[in-house]
């Protein structure tokens, strides 16, 4: 049997989640990325997007991340972003309200984290 991926999801205040998974799925600027264990070492950019890990025991974990980093070495992936927010943290009016201001600003960064915190609410509805 394969080794277990250890997974630390970090933002800047705070470990998000910690533990042991089988696999994990983010979006990075070369596009959507699946880490199994083996993985080659990497380094790669994290881009606003909804981060999916599977732990070995319980129910996917999903979060919505902003830009960071996604390092892989040795079956240790690091996803560190800016902020992060699990799918249980994440108030969809508020998280509406954010978008139409971010559209009417024309911030197109904040509407790329507003609609990534947006498709985690849609995904566990």
């Amino acid at each position: 049997m394969a080794d277990a991926l250890q997974i630390e999801l970090v933002a800047a205040d705070r470990v998000v989640w910690s533990g042991q998974a089988s696999q994990v799925m983010a979006r990075t600027v070369a596009g959507d990325l699946g880490v199994l264990s083996g993985h080659a070492p990497l380094l790669s950019l994290l881009v606003p997007g909804v981060v999916e890990i599977t732990p070995l025991e319980g129910d996917v974990v999903r979060a919505a991340v902003e830009e960071g980093f996604l390092s892989v070495a040795d079956n240790h992936v690091s996803i560190l972003s800016e902020d992060a927010f699990l799918a249980s943290e994440i108030d969809a009016a508020a998280v509406k309200a954010q978008l139409d201001t971010a559209r009417a600003d024309d911030d197109a960064d904040a509407v790329r984290r507003a609609e990534a915190k947006l498709r985690l609410v849609d995904k566990t509805s």
